[in-house]
């Protein structure tokens, strides 16, 4: 995280793929919220993150914005909670309209780790779902801050329209 930005949140240091890109010109629309590590954190920061897509007219990308959000809380909420003290938890969202950037920041040092489950386990399959739903997911200690981001990105599915001049493009040929 730098400093706090124009409204006084702070900012998150990006992945470092991303990085060297300018924040404002590479991801024009950004949210950032703060919750206590509570278990009513995991539905607020859901809906917040429909109510954004929603918001930004993204309502294509609202049901996997959505889970990935959720997962990605939960699993902040609990490294959280197990620390002395609890501290909140962060979420930033970010789009340029064609993708989602989710980051969560926690302030535990332990990576996270995917966990076995048996078949009929009712929890431990977090990632798993972050792994199957993103189209990138991965985790980094941010230097300013300690603790840790977890962030997935999702992208737009072409239009139709936009995949048939793709396809004229290409010869014209239908996949």
């Amino acid at each position: 995280m730098h400093g706090p930005s124009k409204s006084g949140a702070p900012v998150p240091v990006l992945p470092p793929q991303y990085q060297g890109m300018g924040m404002d010109s590479e991801w024009p629309l950004q949210d950032f919220i703060e919750l206590g590590a509570l278990p009513g954190a995991v539905p607020c920061a859901r809906l917040h993150a429909r109510q954004l897509m929603c918001e930004w007219g993204l309502t294509r990308l609202s049901d996997s914005t959505e889970l990935l959000v959720s997962e990605l809380v939960t699993n902040a909420m609990h490294a959280s909670r197990a620390m002395e003290p609890i501290t909140p938890v962060r979420l930033w969202l970010l789009t340029d309209k064609t993708r989602v950037l989710i980051l969560v920041w926690d302030a535990s040092p332990q990576p996270p780790a995917p966990v076995s489950v048996s078949g009929d386990a009712e929890s431990g399959r977090g990632l798993l779902l972050v792994e199957t739903i993103s189209d990138k997911w991965d985790w980094y200690f941010p230097q300013d801050t300690g603790g840790k981001v977890v962030w997935a990105e999702i992208q737009a599915e072409l239009q139709p329209m936009q995949h048939n001049a793709r396809s004229e493009e290409s010869g014209g040929e239908q996949e």
